[in-house]
């Protein structure tokens, strides 16, 4: 792929409107993301719970410690990966609309493709006022024009009764008006909700992937064109390491989740990974 970033960018597009979803692996340092596009995913993200808690910080906190950590990692995967990248900047980290503009400006300078901004208040204050998550898009796309602006909608995320889907609807409507490029509902599972989002939504539909609910290729069918792992891959990975110490510690083999007969990246390996 051209080191360009203009071609990234737009590479990163049309992504969204080829004939398979986009399968988007979410990584939290560069190790993840160099590992992940070196096995030929054609795009990676990042997860801000994965880059927050590596450095010590909880996630969605609008924290400047994880704003920071987010940017230095945008800023060391800047030309290194053989595809583009996208950004997941939370709720664009408590700014306002001229804040959250810079910050987009800071990202596409550095070579992203695109961001994530979500609708979540910190701390679990519930939902920003869509009039002002509007502005808050609007401001991005002034400054970045061509990132691809992903509005995640968080009317079923982490909530015991979500709202009506016309709520969703409404919002994805007023987000898509202030230039959003696509859309974004964690937490829809069941297929009829999903069908109703793709064809209300005149945008890509974005679905976080929930282990032993959602395969990609039913995905693929409801016509969702993007399919995100979020924070699975760092939870996993935490999961694997843990494992394998325990069985250390007890005299055991460590557990195969490689699915590679427990075989690991060498130290070598590791080290062309991150030296070339």
């Amino acid at each position: 792929m051209s080191s360009s970033p203009e071609y990234a960018t737009f590479h990163f597009h049309a992504l969204h409107h080829a004939d398979q979803p986009l399968l988007l692996p979410n990584a939290w340092d560069v190790a993840s993301a160099l590992a992940l596009a070196g096995a030929g995913f054609a795009a990676v993200g990042t997860t801000s719970l994965g880059v927050a808690a590596a450095h010590g910080y909880p996630d969605g906190r609008a924290l400047a410690e994880a704003r920071d950590a987010t940017m230095a990692l945008a800023l060391r995967l800047n030309g290194r990966l053989a595809c583009p990248y996208t950004v997941d900047i939370e709720g664009g980290f408590g700014g306002d609309p001229a804040q959250v503009a810079e910050l987009a400006g800071e990202l596409a300078a550095a070579g992203a493709a695109g961001l994530n901004l979500e609708d979540s208040l910190p701390g679990g204050g519930g939902l920003q006022d869509p009039v002002r998550q509007a502005e808050l898009i609007g401001a991005a796309k002034e400054r970045a024009p061509g990132l691809f602006l992903n509005a995640r909608i968080d009317t079923h995320w982490q909530v015991d009764t979500p709202p009506p889907l016309s709520v969703t609807l409404a919002r994805a409507e007023s987000y898509l008006a202030a230039g959003a490029d696509g859309v974004f509902v964690p937490g829809v599972v069941a297929d009829e909700d999903i069908a109703v989002l793709v064809a209300e939504v005149p945008a890509p539909l974005n679905i976080l992937f929930a282990p032993g609910r959602h395969t990609v290729a039913r995905l693929a069918e409801l016509g969702v064109r993007r399919v995100s792992t979020g924070s699975l891959l760092f939870r996993t990975a935490l999961q694997a390491a843990l494992g394998a110490a325990e069985a250390l510690r007890a005299g055991t083999e460590p557990p195969d989740v490689t699915g590679t007969g427990g075989a690991v990246l060498g130290y070598e390996d590791v080290q062309r990974l991150v030296g070339e």
